[in-house]
């Protein structure tokens, strides 16, 4: 799977740069440059022809629209990866804290309950054992 995403990168990569040269081109236009011009067009017709070739072999990949919005905000698309797993492990750690918090809360409610119902708390004591 990672040989068509270096294919598709690759193929992406050459599609940029056609464009940056067509731009370059086209903004200092001589007409003595018209072969190079379409030359440069002709590339990036085949430029999306092998893109589109790429689209086949990807088609079980799934991106999360979040990662345009950072290749949108000019960041790096690596990021948005490196922020889900920050945001994942401060999630974790405010579950740990209810999770023991809750803990806390049974221990203390028992204690309590054993003090103002003894019997009863034995009872459940007793049927918490067997199960």
């Amino acid at each position: 799977m990672a040989e068509k995403f270096e294919q598709l990168e690759e193929n992406l990569e050459q599609f940029i740069e056609n464009v940056r040269q067509l731009g370059i081109i086209a903004s200092d236009f001589q007409p003595q440059g018209q072969a190079v011009l379409n030359q440069k067009i002709n590339s990036m017709i085949t430029g999306l022809k092998d893109i589109e070739a790429c689209k086949s072999s990807l088609q079980g990949v799934n991106i999360p629209l979040e990662v345009f919005d950072y290749i949108d905000d000019g960041k790096n698309p690596q990021l948005y990866t490196k922020h889900c797993i920050e945001k994942a492990l401060t999630k974790n750690e405010d579950v740990k804290g209810k999770i023991e918090m809750y803990q806390k809360f049974r221990q203390e409610l028992l204690s309590q309950l054993s003090t103002v119902y003894p019997e009863q708390m034995n009872e459940y004591k007793a049927l918490r054992k067997n199960t």
